[in-house]
């Protein structure tokens, strides 16, 4: 592949690796072209860590938002720091080359093909040998682009993992197409599909698709849906990428009372299962493993002691050892999995060792001491 860079800009001082942003001409050979592009890379980037991608088309007027609730999130909301690059469009409404379809077919036109192949075989392919990335990628599109990356659905494997919507000019068929292909990938997908209040003529398609996707019930496949009937077609972005991108990176966030609720206490499967499937859907699609919440850990020891999952403890106490060792956590859930079974002897021995060790959250000395005192006056010893 034939390419270079111009580097013509660089946006809040920082230069390299190091930059926050940056501008700059992307020489594509696909598109015998040059192309204004602009990357995000947080600010304390290292190659030991993986990142995901967000592409952003419409960059003028996406990449901004996109960017700064990206930062908002990974910094209140603990999720992921993500690598994002912004195509530029707007000069030459060069958005509606890009994207167009035939209006017979619904396809990519000519310059819409060329286009594709662009983003997925050399924007892409660049960020991820230029940086560490994880196998999570975003596609964000709003309007004629936001249709264009429903194309990508199409491959045998999506380039994309995730996608935010915003009011979409669907190309003809889409609204079926796109949920019949959903419905067959294997491949799990994020799919987040934002409609506002003006009439137009994409809206009954759009809310067509809405109704085919929400009777999708497959595992693998995540689907939101937000309508703000008070916002035109500027307002919308502002209103739908914040709630889209904390959506999107749901699983990631700390167990939420509502979650606990509606997910753990009514899961008929054991209670330790939810969390190791969380933390390994995260790993399978960030490439990473997270280090195990506190929050966490107590939400699925609630759940335990409250459904009488005992047997969900020992491995829960087994990971406590692994993530927090030094405290009380493994060895005190440990001890109280034992006493549940009644093996007193083992359980008081536990207890003596999450005794000598550090208090943690809830966990005191003292309780260490009164199960200890509780298990001598019940088996004698």
């Amino acid at each position: 592949m034939i390419r270079n860079f111009f580097l013509f800009a660089s946006i809040l001082c920082c230069t390299g690796l190091k930059a926050q942003i940056t501008q700059e001409i992307f020489e594509s050979f696909k598109l015998q072209e040059r192309r204004d592009v602009k990357y995000y890379i947080p600010e304390d980037y290292s190659p030991e860590k993986k990142y995901p991608v967000a592409v952003v088309l419409d960059g003028e007027y996406l990449f901004d938002q996109v960017v700064a609730n990206s930062k908002f999130y990974s910094t209140f909301q603990g999720t992921p720091e993500t690598i994002i690059v912004g195509v530029f469009q707007k000069e030459n409404d060069l958005r509606w080359e890009d994207c167009a379809f035939e209006e017979d077919s619904g396809l990519p036109a000519e310059k819409g093909k060329l286009f594709f192949e662009f983003l997925g075989m050399e924007l892409i392919p660049y960020l991820k040998t230029t940086y560490n990335t994880a196998p999570f990628t975003m596609f964000v599109g709003y309007d004629i682009t936001a249709n264009f990356g429903n194309y990508y659905l199409f491959k045998e494997k999506s380039l994309f993992n995730a996608f935010i919507s915003i009011s979409p000019y669907l190309a003809p068929e889409m609204e079926n197409r796109v949920p019949a292909r959903l419905n067959e990938i294997n491949q799990q997908i994020f799919y987040h599909l934002i409609v506002g209040g003006e009439k137009n003529d994409s809206r009954n398609a759009i809310l067509q698709m809405d109704k085919a996707l929400k009777s999708i019930d497959k595992v693998g496949f995540n689907y939101r849906f937000d309508e703000y009937p008070t916002a035109n077609e500027v307002s919308i972005v502002t209103y739908g990428i914040g709630k889209a991108w904390g959506n999107m990176f749901e699983m990631f966030k700390p167990i939420s009372p509502k979650e606990y609720k509606e997910n753990i206490l009514t899961s008929e499967e054991p209670v330790y299962k939810y969390l190791d499937d969380k933390y390994n859907s995260i790993e399978e699609l960030f490439g990473f493993r997270k280090e195990v919440e506190l929050n966490d850990i107590m939400a699925i020891y609630a759940a335990s002691r409250k459904k009488d999952d005992f047997e969900s403890l020992k491995p829960l106490a087994e990971l406590c050892k692994e993530e927090f060792p030094g405290t009380m956590l493994g060895f005190y859930f440990e001890g109280e999995y034992y006493e549940a079974l009644g093996e007193g002897k083992k359980a008081l021995r536990t207890f003596e060792k999450a005794f000598a060790m550090e208090e943690i959250d809830f966990l005191t000395k003292e309780m260490a001491l009164e199960k200890m005192d509780a298990l001598k006056a019940d088996f004698g010893f």
